[in-house]
């Protein structure tokens, strides 16, 4: 059994969930303190790929990044590099994807901060980064860590945009999930199957997690 599909979808997962993971904080801790109207339309903007049909996301990624398409052509002339067709075209599917979970998750926890605490530090002279990061962030740390772990989990399973953009080549673009429909396609329901069941138990660990995470918000909250 070549394991490289599980290798694969994790390393895709991973590096997208590190990226959105800074950007979904960076966009949910300004757009919270933004004016209601700006937050608004930013708000549904950023959400849009939430809604959206993953095939969609990824033809409007082809568009862009095609080789034929400015962005792409342009990459493609100037350093020789293609951004379809290959193991990191899946991160710009699953990026964007998975992006709007890690923002409306870390929105929903800045909004709940008690702005007192920073209020608070900031008469006792510490600056905005020291209160972001060694206040504001552990407080939301619960729900970020929450929304990150659900981010990596619909990265990991992710299909639609991710099998237009980067398509099915073994041993170079293949995932867990594009594995299952070839699998399927040629008739192999035996090892679909398997990888069906690998994708569950990941899948089944990744929502204990949250789960955990979850409990622990409503304890310390009790408190």
């Amino acid at each position: 059994m070549d394991l490289f599909p599980l290798w694969n979808s994790l390393r895709i997962a991973g590096i997208s969930t590190v990226v959105i993971f800074f950007v979904g904080i960076f966009a949910a801790y300004y757009i919270a303190k933004a004016p209601s109207t700006v937050k608004g339309v930013l708000d549904v903007i950023l959400t849009l790929p939430l809604v959206l049909p993953p095939t969609v996301v990824g033809y409007l990624l082809l568009r862009i990044l095609g080789p034929k398409r400015i962005i792409g052509s342009w990459f493609l002339e100037v350093f020789d590099l293609r951004l379809t067709m290959t193991w990191w075209s899946a991160i710009f599917a699953t990026t964007v994807v998975i992006f709007p979970l890690m923002y409306r998750t870390a929105r929903g926890a800045f909004e709940s901060f008690d702005e007192t605490l920073a209020y608070s530090a900031q008469s006792l002279g510490l600056s905005n980064t020291y209160i972001f990061w060694r206040i504001r962030m552990p407080y939301c740390r619960q729900g970020i860590l929450a929304g990150t772990v659900l981010a990596f989990a619909r990265a990991l399973g992710e299909y639609g945009a991710t099998s237009m953009i980067a398509g099915y080549t073994p041993g170079r673009t293949a995932t867990i999930s594009t594995t299952v429909y070839q699998l399927w396609r040629t008739n192999d329901d035996g090892l679909a199957f398997k990888w069906v069941m690998i994708n569950i138990a990941i899948s089944f660990v990744v929502l204990l997690v949250i789960n955990l995470l979850e409990k622990k918000n409503v304890r310390k909250g009790g408190h």
